[in-house]
C-alpha cells in the first residue's frame, strides 16, 4: 500500500488551476432559489429516535423515472428513503453496539454504485459510512421497488481502527465518494473523522455479500506556510486535525474532490483506485490564514477576523457537501456547500472556473436550507423536476417545534429543487 504524505509547508507551493478563485469579488450576491418540496422533519432527540439528517444520494429508476428514490442518512437515525414527493418509503436502523461499552452504528454519508457484479448479476448498491462502527455498509437496491436490502458481509473490517477500543474513540469512517474506475474496479474514497486522512477502498463481492480492502491512503496538510512566511494551522478541538467530509469523484476526468472543512476545496488526480498526484487547491476558505484559538468555555474556536491577512477565498467554513451535475461525459458543474454563510458555489467541471453562487431561500410553502452538510444532483428529467433533481440537506429546518421542555427540538430535513437553474 502506497502512502502519500505532504510535508506541512507544501501547501503554499500548490498552484491554483486556471480560473480558480482566490478572493470574493465585489457584489457577489447569491442567486435566490426556492425548493419545490421538503421531506418530513427529523428530530435529534429521544422522541425522534436521535435522527439527524446529513447526506442524500439520488437513485434514478432505470425504466420508470417516477419511481426514483432519494436515499438519505440520519446518523443515529439510520437510513431514510423518500420518493419524488418527499414521502418516506423505507427506514433502516443502524447496527447495535457490539458490546455494552461500545459505540452503536451511526450513518454519516451515503453514495451509489450502479452495475456492481454481485451473486452473478448486476445490481445497484447504496454504500454508507458507519462512523459509529468504523465500517462501510452496503445495501442492494431492488430495481422493481427501490427498496434497500442489507448485503454487507458479516466480517467486514474496520476502515481505519486497529481494534474496538480505537473504534470507540470515534476517529472513524466519515465522508464518502463511491465510483467505478475506467479500469472496471469499484472503489470508495473514505475520509477519517477528526483527522486529515483519506483512504481508498476497493469493493469486493463475496458470494451474495459485499466487503472491501484498503488500497491507498492520503494525508492532507494540517499546517500551512502563508505567502508572508508565517505558519498557520486551522483551529480544531484539542487533539483533532482538519478533517474532510464532503467528497466526490469525477472518474471520467480522473479527479477526486475533497472538502477539507476549515481549509478549502482540493482536487487530487486519481486513477486505478489510487491517488496519482499532489493535491491542488481549487479554492480556500475565507478563514484560511486567519488566527483562531480554541476556547474551552465556549467549547469552540474563536476566530480573530480583525487579524485576517487576506489570503483566503470565498467559501465560508465549513466547506461541505460536494456533487457534480453531469451534462456530458466530461462536462458539467461542480457544486460545493459554503456552510458558514448558507450558500453554494459552482465551478466548471473541466476547468474549475468559478461560475455562480446561490442560496436556497424561504418560499411560500417550503423554507430554505441552512448549514448544509450534504447534497446530490442528477441531470435526468424527472416528474416534477424537468431540469433534473437537486437535493440538499437543511441543518436548521423551520418552523420550530417545541419539545416537552418548551425549547425548540433539533430539526433537520432535505429540500428537493429543480436543477434546471444550474444550467443557466
Amino acid at each position: 500500500m502506497r502512502l502519500l504524505l505532504l510535508p506541512p509547508a507544501v501547501a503554499v507551493l500548490l498552484t491554483l488551476p486556471a480560473g480558480a478563485a482566490t478572493a470574493a469579488p465585489a457584489g457577489d450576491a447569491p442567486r435566490p432559489v426556492e425548493a419545490v418540496l421538503e421531506t418530513p422533519a427529523l428530530y435529534d432527540d429521544a422522541a425522534g429516535g436521535d435522527a439527524d439528517a446529513d447526506d442524500p444520494a439520488i437513485w434514478v429508476h432505470p425504466t420508470r423515472p417516477g419511481e426514483t428514490r432519494v436515499i438519505t442518512t440520519a446518523k443515529n437515525g439510520g437510513l431514510h428513503v423518500y420518493d419524488l414527493r418527499g414521502h418516506e418509503r423505507q427506514a433502516i436502523a443502524t447496527p447495535p453496539a457490539p458490546g455494552p461499552d461500545d459505540e452503536a452504528g451511526r450513518f454519516n454519508n451515503v453514495d451509489l454504485v450502479p452495475g456492481f457484479r454481485l451473486g452473478g448479476r448486476s445490481v445497484d448498491l447504496a454504500v454508507v459510512t458507519d462512523r459509529g462502527r468504523d465500517q462501510l455498509r452496503f445495501y442492494r437496491i431492488d430495481p422493481s421497488t427501490g427498496g434497500l436490502a442489507d448485503v454487507t458481509a458479516a466480517d467486514v473490517p474496520y476502515a481505519f481502527s486497529r481494534d474496538q477500543a480505537e473504534v470507540n474513540e470515534q476517529r472513524t469512517a466519515y465522508g464518502l465518494a463511491a465510483y467505478t474506475d475506467p479500469d472496471g474496479g469499484t472503489y470508495a474514497v473514505v475520509s477519517r473523522r477528526s483527522t486529515p486522512e483519506v483512504g481508498v477502498f476497493r469493493l469486493v463481492a463475496r458470494g451474495a455479500a459485499v466487503s472491501y480492502q484498503r488500497v491507498d491512503r492520503l494525508v492532507l496538510p494540517s499546517e500551512f506556510t502563508l505567502p508572508d512566511g508565517r505558519h498557520w494551522s486551522p483551529c480544531a478541538d484539542p487533539g483533532d486535525g482538519p478533517q474532510v467530509e464532503g467528497s466526490v469523484v469525477d472518474a471520467a476526468n480522473g479527479v477526486a474532490y475533497l472538502a477539507q472543512e476549515t481549509v478549502g476545496l482540493w482536487r487530487v488526480p486519481i486513477r486505478g483506485g489510487r491517488f496519482a498526484g499532489e493535491p491542488r487547491s481549487v479554492e480556500r476558505t475565507r478563514e484560511y490564514g486567519v488566527p483562531a484559538a480554541f476556547d474551552p468555555e465556549e467549547d469552540d474556536c474563536v476566530v480573530d477576523y480583525a487579524a485576517d491577512p487576506g489570503f483566503g477565498g470565498r467559501i465560508a467554513a465549513d466547506v461541505e457537501g460536494l456533487t457534480i451535475l453531469r451534462t456530458g461525459q466530461r462536462d458539467g458543474t461542480l457544486l460545493v456547500s459554503s456552510q458558514g454563510d448558507d450558500t453554494f458555489y459552482t465551478y466548471d467541471r473541466r476547468t474549475n472556473r468559478p461560475l455562480s453562487r446561490f442560496a436556497v431561500v424561504d418560499g411560500e410553502r417550503v423554507d430554505g436550507a441552512q448549514e448544509c452538510d450534504g447534497a446530490d444532483v442528477v441531470s435526468t428529467p424527472l416528474p416534477g423536476y424537468p431540469g433534473g433533481l437537486l437535493v440538499v440537506h437543511d441543518g436548521e429546518n423551520t418552523p420550530d417545534e417545541p419539545g416537552e421542555d418548551g425549547e425548540p427540538r433539533p430539526n433537520t430535513d432535505f429540500k428537493f429543487l429543480d436543477a434546471g437553474f444550474l444550467r443557466r
